[in-house]
């Protein structure tokens, strides 16, 4: 007797289901059975992904829903009525059916969501064609009829459903996991089917796939619950039976059920669904009269050429003709009229668009409609890299839009195409190996700290992002050894290898979009992430699916060009950001100086050390740092340097590459220089040059070997002449394929590169240049980033560039250019809304600038957004500073000048209305109010009530008059740690569990009480750039409690604590409080001395300092002399390099004060 089993549910039942979609179909097939159906609560994220995989694996796949029927109508929202909603199984019988499921689930979401995605029975009358249905668990509303004791009602809803659905398209169905509830629920379903027909089905529920998992399911739903495993009143599946059972043990429970086990069979036979992939779905682009999309391209590209190259160059125009033709034959002429569509649109609204992105960048027809500002040409990028016709693939261009205006794309694409035909992109958070046992030490009721020692024990950083426990087991032999030895720790391990990879929670991709020709719940499902309507599958499946997909991201510093160039504007209304040279020396100099603060993909320590180091002097100098500084390529940046610096360090294996690698001074550092190695030494096309480049990069080592011969000796079939026949030896040869093969991964795509150092050149254009107006917008650009702006403000005073307060009479929103510096913007102080400082200025332009503190309450006070807090955060602040009164004054008189002025404001009112009676009217002011004789707040008050109201000390930085003490106590700058774990390549200077020193100003302190009933305390300490929180345990709040009161001035000692994508913070074993008379102030590091030599003691030459130093030390050439001790054997070594304060600084931070010493000869 054939079962299939027809409720299932997968991972994608968010924390509920644990039926791991990759182990699912072999299973059913090991037990003999040949097909399965997939039915996750309420959503259909797993469908194409379960259909894939039983296709693999020769299971018919059965698409369905476990969907929440509305006990009202999907429109009811009342709490009392509705917080319950009951379950129904719905299976598509074919691709009807499939579109009426997904658009019931679509508007479940949309419509229905109301603690859970609900239809009602409308929804499902108008849309049940291709349906079959279940009558699902205990929490379908016929089992809770049945449970209360309707029996007559369960029987009425169940002919309601049956004449819904039609007569042989609904079942009832049973279920025995030996609940008591199910036994009498079984019986009044059989009862009910002699009664009225409705055919019988079995299933099992299926919520994880063997018996054995079901202790690490109910770990799962722990997680989902915040519950733990000890916890008597929490949510369980009881008895443990809710496996993927055999057909034999379906056919033991139900064989007194009349073709229940074998209905199963039938349903599943009569669902015949099919998916269609790699049929493209492009909306419908709307032409001008008179022309078809390759016509209108071509006008489009034809006046694009003119306007970028003139009437001439015929080889230009001979590429132009061949991208068009490529693109015509592969159909996405409207592709790329839909893109050049809304990107028109955006620079037409003034909406700043990135120069290019990802590979798109090199093609011709993309820079001729104005999509990219890349010349192909001129970078010698190829369009094969992004459009390759030896495999047909979707084209994917990627748009950079100002961060604050990209929704305003968006919203044009959704107005152009109908809302119903935009949708974004969900994506899904998932349980990582260090999360899944953080989750399931939290569960399991473990002690954090137990935890915590275990999860750090899992390898991280760059190299590590995608780390299994089974990996990390092998790699980490502490890990290991606590497996091993520890009972508690393996359990937890192992509970966290049942769980890792699955998606904890879905969200919304930052930037997908997807455009459709039908309305999009024709081809897919939705759902409402927060205000987000997103399609329940993900990116790659959408691809799959044919369906267009963008990406519209926004990048920060767009706006902060566009921001400037407004500003520039104010005094030079003729500029133009695209006609700035783009070889300007000062600019170049300026970058080789390391004055990189502030410079777009240029800010870090290591790029500016690779600035110092290389000295770019081009584009092309900017675009291969760009390319370079990633973990793998960046240990070549030594020899890079080296020959850029002395051409008779470059060498070429043979002297075909030296045309194709001499920009790159004999380096292969781009995907296109691959891949014109191929064609010009080899004789591949470019299309079949860049289907080897993928293969490399994937490592697919069979493609790898096979391509080695055609690249040495050819391939007749495919007209490969091979490097042999082109006369290259062929020993040469293969030292060329493999140099290609090791780099093939690292290899950056230059079109990608070259768009991002454009944009790097110009943000250092302005910053060298418009340095003031940069610098204002810069900071605009972060305000809600307290650390960045403390970082560029320190920028601005390096500079010699003053910032200014907030003032009522000069300040703006957003930061702006003043002649004396860079004005404060009012929209950083709290409480003061953007409406608010919109009426100021109005009010300020219309009539004139506030003569007083009184003034200004008067003429702002029947202003909606002024209160009492907001005119008391603006004296805090400083607004008011040069109106000639003391913040103290003000302070004290604020609240009297507000209900002066209201209480004038209501005799007014009062007069007018008395029109008949003696009381006059007229416009009464209010009394001018003396400020009292008071001293002035001291200036560090001040600056603790700047911080206080804008998050920001601006007068000065409490830390100003302790740096001295903190140099001298060991404190390394926060920003240096911090930097140090955000870094590309994973920490180099610090790791989790060193012991630290760092000083600044206790900013906030909140405390808790442990479950051990111990207090602890969170501290955040901030110096003059950044902040970091200190774990403050119950020993040491003993011991310094004192000390961490808000604004006090610290040095704190402990060890590094980093969590999984967490800034670190510091597990504190002391904090004491800083002294400026203890220790005098520490000199500034000095400047460049030829008359100095620099010592440094390193452990050893095997060690991590000696090899991180050495590599530093090829970036900072120069002719100070530096003498180098090896404690471990004593020995000396002598070098040379350029006495900066950015190299002593990492000298330092990476061997201590102590192991560092410059001095003078």
């Amino acid at each position: 007797m054939a079962f299939a089993h027809l409720h299932v549910h997968t991972e994608y039942s968010l924390l509920d289901g644990a039926c791991r979609i990759r182990d699912l179909p072999k299973l059913v097939r090991e037990m003999g059975q040949t097909a399965c159906a997939i039915t996750d609560h309420g959503a259909m994220y797993g469908a194409i992904d379960f259909y894939r995989a039983c296709k693999a694996e020769g299971i018919h796949p059965v698409i369905g829903c476990e969907v929440y029927v509305a006990r009202r109508t999907r429109f009811d929202k009342q709490h009392e009525f509705d917080a319950e909603s009951r379950h129904m199984v719905l299976l598509c019988k074919n691709e009807t059916g499939y579109r009426n499921l997904s658009y019931m689930v679509s508007q479940a979401y949309i419509e229905g969501f109301y603690i859970k995605p609900r239809i009602d029975l409308d929804l499902l009358r108008e849309h049940s064609e291709g349906l079959i249905g279940l009558s699902a668990c205990l929490a379908g509303e016929i089992p809770r009829r049945i449970i209360n004791g309707d029996y007559e009602g369960a029987k009425a809803y169940a002919l309601e459903l049956r004449s819904i659905l039609g007569e042989d398209n609904f079942y009832l169905e049973l279920q025995d996991h030996g609940i008591a509830d199910q036994t009498t629920v079984n019986r009044a379903l059989l009862r009910m089917h002699n009664e009225t027909g409705i055919p019988l089905v079995c299933t099992n529920d299926a919520h994880y796939l063997r018996k054995e998992d079901a202790e690490s399911h109910d770990v799962l739903l722990c997680i989902q619950t915040g519950k733990t495993v000890d916890d008597e009143n929490r949510m369980r599946y009881e008895p443990r039976n809710f496996y993927l059972r055999s057909t034999e043990e379906m056919e033991a429970l139900f064989s007194g059920y009349p073709d229940a086990v074998e209905n199963t069979q039938r349903i599943a036979d009569r669902c015949q669904l099919e998916f269609t992939f790699g049929k493209y779905h492009l909306p419908e682009f709307k032409l001008p009269p008179g022309y078809d999309s390759p016509t209108y391209l071509r006008k489009l590209c034809d006046e694009g050429f003119v306007r970028c190259y003139g009437d001439e160059k015929p080889e230009y125009r001979k590429q132009l003709e061949y991208e068009l033709a490529m693109i015509e034959k592969m159909g996405f002429t409207d592709y790329f009229l839909i893109v050049s569509d809304f990107v028109n649109y955006a620079r037409k609204a003034g909406i700043p668009v990135g120069p290019g992105r990802g590979s798109a960048a090199g093609s011709m027809v993309a820079y001729c409609l104005h999509i990219t500002d890349i010349d192909p040409m001129q970078y010698q990028l190829y369009f094969e890299r992004f459009l390759n016709p030896e495999r047909v693939s979707m084209p994917d261009i990627d748009m950079d839009f100002g961060d604050t205006r990209r929704g305003e794309v968006v919203d044009y694409v959704r107005r152009k195409y109908g809302d119903d035909h935009v949708a974004q992109i969900v994506t899904f958070g998932t349980m990582a190996a260090r999360g899944a046992i953080r989750d399931v030490g939290r569960a399991l009721n473990m002690t954090y700290a137990d935890v915590d020692v275990v999860a750090k024990l899992v390898p991280s950083g760059p190299g590590a992002l995608h780390i299994t426990l089974d990996d990390a087991l092998k790699l980490s032999k502490q890990l290991s050894d606590l497996y091993e030895s520890d009972e508690r720790v393996k359990r937890l391990i192992d509970m966290a290898k049942a769980l890792e990879g699955m998606p904890r929670h879905a969200s919304t991709h930052a930037a997908g979009v997807v455009i459709t020709r039908l309305p999009v719940y024709e081809y897919v499902p939705l759902a409402r992430n927060d205000e987000s309507i997103v399609c329940q599958y993900n990116m790659i499946t959408l691809e799959e699916l044919g369906l267009l997909k963008m990406d519209f991201l926004g990048l920060r510093n767009l706006t902060v060009l566009d921001d400037a160039v407004k500003m520039v504007r104010r005094h030079t209304p003729d500029f133009d950001l695209e006609k700035i040279p783009m070889d300007d020396p000062e600019v170049f100099r300026m970058l080789t100086e390391g004055r990189t603060s502030g410079v777009f993909q240029m800010e870090s320590t290591g790029m500016t050390g690779v600035c110092l180091g290389l000295k770019p002097q081009s584009i092309e100098d900017i675009t291969a740092i760009i390319a370079l500084y990633r973990p793998g390529p960046m240990e070549s940046i030594p020899r890079f340097i080296a020959c850029k610096h002395d051409p008779k360090l470059v060498t070429y294996k043979h002297p075909s590459l030296k045309p194709i690698l001499s920009g790159t001074y004999g380096c292969i550092v781009y995907q296109e220089q691959v891949i014109k190695i191929f064609q010009e030494l080899a004789g591949y096309s470019l299309g079949q040059a860049d289907m080897v480049r993928r293969a490399m990069s994937k490592k697919k080592a069979k493609d790898v070997e096979r391509e080695r011969e055609a690249f040495l000796h050819g391939d007749a079939g495919r007209n490969i002449k091979g490097c042999v026949a082109n006369g290259i030896p062929e020993k040469t040869a293969q030292a060329i394929y493999d140099e290609i093969y090791d780099f093939a991964n690292y290899a950056f795509n230059k079109a990608h590169a070259v768009s991002y150092a454009v944009v790097a050149y110009q943000t250092a254009y302005f910053k060298c240049h418009y340095t003031r107006e940069y610098m204002a917008a810069l900071l605009t650009s972060v305000l809600d980033n307290s650390d960045k702006v403390a970082e560029y403000i320190a920028e601005c005073r390096e500079c010699g560039i003053a910032l200014l307060p907030p003032d009522v009479n000069r300040s703006y929103d957003g930061f702006t250019v003043e002649e004396g510096g860079i004005r404060f913007g009012l929209v950083a102080i709290k409480n003061i809304g953007r409406g608010f400082i919109q009426a100021l200025v109005r009010e300020r332009d219309k009539s004139g600038p506030f003569a007083s503190f009184q003034d200004f309450c008067e003429r702002m006070f029947d202003c909606g957004d002024m209160n009492k807090r907001a005119v008391e955060n603006l004296i805090r602040a400083g607004a008011f500073d040069t109106m000639g009164a003391y913040r103290s004054q003000l302070i004290q008189v604020y609240e009297k000048v507000l209900d002066a002025i209201a209480n004038s404001r209501k005799v007014n009112v009062e007069g007018q209305l008395d029109m008949f009676g003696t009381g006059g009217g007229g416009n009464t002011q209010a009394a001018s109010i003396h400020l009292p004789d008071l001293p002035e707040y001291t200036a560090t008050e001040r600056m603790f009530m700047e911080k206080e109201t804008t998050g920001l000390y601006l007068s000065g930085h409490p830390m100003n008059d302790y740096r001295g003490a903190a140099r001298a106590a060991g404190a390394v700058p926060i920003h240096d740690i911090l930097e140090d774990f955000s870094a590309e390549g994973g920490p180099t200077r610090y790791a989790d569990g060193q012991n630290v020193t760092i000083a600044g100003i206790v900013t906030s302190n909140r405390t808790r009480t442990t479950k051990n009933n111990t207090l602890m305390a969170y501290v955040v300490v901030e110096d003059e750039v950044s902040s970091m929180e200190l774990l403050c345990f119950s020993r040491t709040i003993e011991q310094c409690g004192s000390y961490m009161a808000v604004n006090t001035p610290v040095v704190v000692k402990g060890r590094l604590s980093v969590r999984d994508e967490k800034p670190p913070q510091i597990m504190c074993d002391t904090i004491y409080p800083l002294d400026t008379k203890a220790v005098p102030a520490a000199p500034e590091p000095p400047k460049e001395k030829k008359a100095a030599t620099i010592f440094l003691r390193f452990p050893s030459m095997d060690s991590a300092a000696f090899r991180h130093i050495r590599l530093v030390m090829t970036m900072f050439e120069g002719e100070t002399p530096v003498k180098i001790r090896l404690a471990d054997t004593g020995k000396l070594l002598a070098g040379k390099c350029l006495n900066h304060p950015a190299l002593l600084s990492e000298c330092r931070q990476w061997l201590g004060e102590e192991n560092v010493v410059v001095r003078e000869r």
